[in-house]
């Protein structure tokens, strides 16, 4: 068969891979534009994930700060010295953040060209699997937020593409890179060998085996051995009893509708939840559904044919070589449905055998996503055992799809290959099939929320640049929205925020809901002497308020008061629902340092320092 030069495998392979580069730089500069568009702008899980990294530029900053010191504790050691490496030559963690995806974006695009063309090698094949896997990437915050989570893509590929190859050090190394960077994904690596090695029963993969599972063991034994000090983990029966855990908590995991836990739940779900949140199934995730029906039914042909019509030779038995449309036998249905299959689909003939790596790799990720729920939360979220695995399986699978699909529209009206015979009406047609296939190739990018960045813009410039001026330990006490942005924006210490409220560590939360209990009390306080002793117990140099904070209205309709503390917030309200409102409503103007966007900074020393004459 003669296919046309789009097709081929040498002269376009550099074409459609370049070009698949310059689809990853225009998805990574839409991306990143949000970020420059304000002074005061950074990604969502940035905040708690970079923030603390200020102190590689100034060691000064958030000193006994148990939010700080928490989340450094939980980073992965290799993502961790990353940006402390391009500290060093003087780029801020900040800024590596808001650049880092393009790069990202471009190594896993490489790499997913790779191997998709290790699949099948049609050049085209790898550009729709890159285009597809971008899509699906922008249209979550994984890869922008250049937090761990968004250097499993880069690194699992690399792993694939080595596997596919059969690079031992290839192996080797990007399984030590995932346990610096993203050690879950190290377990995924390990199943996927095991099933491998399972399926294909060679020394040269039982030598991939030994090297790979040797290197997951010592990669991931300094984990198992290390005990945080913010231990224990919560256990599942602890987290059932916790509101954090259920719709609308910090850390939602349960839910009532069965169907959303198991399947589409963002932490508890086997789905990448953004497929069912479009108008329809992503092209990509139909596609390859489809291409996965056709090649079981094309294996389940062969299997019949090998069954009716055995090979002769012992070497071909051994081998199931048989001739793919060989004459005789005495079944001849089985080789006619195998010869039509081909006759429409003929580029189905040149997918290599490594199409097994797309179901080694859905029965991988599903036995680990099962484990991770029957070891809640040792494992941490389930959901990352799966929906980041899902991504990539259904990129390649609705590559390669698409292309024999292209290829079946091309055999089927020749408007390629003869377009001076076509007739108009053959025209008209097939170039309005293509442009439903290109429609559908570019729909998740048509849509209104593409791409997805979750970028936060800090809303009182004011506030960060008066904290910032003040001494580098300082601390703030405050129950206000814009206090989670302080940390990043001011580089100063805060007392408890929301967005640093993860219940997962029992030692962290412990104290972090201790401490949110202390001010939500001291903050609702008739007494002013109370307000006092919180501000010595903790050190408060400044405590924001929102304009309203300290209204009954404000109390009943404050969802993160409740997710701070729910218990005092209960009581809190109870009170000022009996007429005994805050101490702080008479604090005399000359303690307010700052009053700008709804937002009040109070001075601490200054409340201090009121000896008497405030309204109980």
């Amino acid at each position: 068969m003669n296919l046309p030069k789009y097709l081929t495998t040498l002269p376009p392979t550099k074409f459609w891979f370049y070009l698949s580069l310059t689809l990853a730089i225009i998805c990574g500069i839409l991306g990143i534009i949000p970020a420059f568009s304000h002074q005061y702008v950074v990604q969502d899980d940035a905040r708690s994930h970079v923030f603390w990294m200020a102190k590689f530029i100034n060691p000064e900053l958030f000193p006994n700060d148990i939010i700080a010191d928490y989340f450094q504790s939980v980073a992965p050691k290799g993502y961790t010295y990353f940006y402390k490496l391009f500290s060093l030559i003087g780029i801020p963690p900040l800024l590596l953040n808001k650049f880092l995806p393009i790069i990202l974006g471009l190594i896993t695009t490489a790499y997913c060209f790779r191997v998709a063309i290790q699949i099948l090698p049609i050049p085209l094949a790898g550009f729709l699997s890159t285009l597809f896997l971008n899509q699906n990437l922008w249209l979550k915050d994984d890869l922008i937020s250049a937090t761990p989570r968004a250097f499993f893509y880069p690194l699992f590929l690399a792993f694939l593409y080595y596997l596919l190859k059969h690079s031992w050090l290839g192996i080797a190394i990007t399984i030590s890179l995932l346990g610096l960077f993203y050690p879950q994904g190290v377990l995924l690596c390990a199943a996927l060998l095991v099933l491998d090695f399972i399926y294909f029963r060679n020394q040269q993969k039982f030598t991939i085996l030994t090297i790979g599972l040797t290197t997951a063991f010592f990669v991931l034994l300094p984990y198992a051995l290390n005990t945080s000090k913010y231990s224990p983990i919560i256990t599942l029966t602890q987290a059932k009893k916790l509101p954090e855990f259920f719709p609308g908590g910090r850390a939602s995991f349960f839910s009532d509708n069965t169907f959303d836990f198991w399947l589409t739940g963002d932490r508890s779900g086997i789905i990448p939840p953004e497929w069912l949140s479009q108008s329809f199934l992503p092209p990509q995730v139909w596609a390859g559904l489809l291409l996965f029906i056709f090649l079981s039914y094309i294996a389940i042909l062969k299997v019949m044919r090998y069954i009716y019509n055995p090979p002769k030779s012992p070497l071909e038995r051994g081998t199931l070589k048989t001739p793919l449309l060989g004459a005789g036998g005495g079944y001849k249905t089985v080789p006619l449905m195998l010869k039509n299959c081909y006759k429409y689909f003929p580029l189905a003939k040149k997918i290599t055998n490594k199409i097994i790596l797309l179901p080694e790799l859905a029965l991988a990720s599903t036995g680990i996503f099962l484990a991770a729920h029957l070891l809640l939360f040792r494992l941490h979220h389930p959901s990352r055992y799966s929906q980041h695995s899902l991504r990539i399986i259904m990129a390649l699978a609705g590559g390669i799809a698409f292309t024999l699909i292209i290829d079946f529209v091309r055999q089927k009206f020749h408007l390629l290959n003869h377009p001076s015979q076509t007739k108009p009406v053959e025209k008209i047609k097939t170039i309005s099939i293509y442009i439903v296939l290109t429609i559908l190739l570019l729909y998740p990018a048509l849509t209104n929320n593409f791409p997805v960045t979750n970028y936060v813009v800090g809303k009182a410039p004011q506030l960060y640049e008066f904290l910032a001026q003040q001494p580098s330990d300082i601390r703030v006490a405050s129950l206000a929205l814009e206090a989670n942005n302080i940390p990043t924006f001011a580089k100063r210490s805060i007392l408890v925020g929301s967005e640093y409220a993860l219940p997962y560590h029992q030692g962290y939360y412990a104290q972090i809901k201790q401490r949110a209990n202390d001010l939500i009390q001291a903050q609702y306080s008739p007494n002013l002497e109370d307000v006092k002793k919180f501000i010595r117990k903790y050190e408060i140099d400044f405590w924001l308020l929102d304009s309203q904070a300290l209204t009954l209205e404000y109390v009943r309709k404050n969802h993160r008061l409740q997710q701070l503390n729910n218990t005092a917030t209960t009581l809190v309200r109870a009170q000022m629902e009996n007429g005994i409102f805050p101490s702080l409503l008479n604090v005399p103007e000359n303690c307010r340092v700052l009053d700008i966007q709804n937002l009040v900074l109070l001075d601490a020393k200054c409340i201090l320092d009121i000896t008497s004459g405030l309204k109980k």
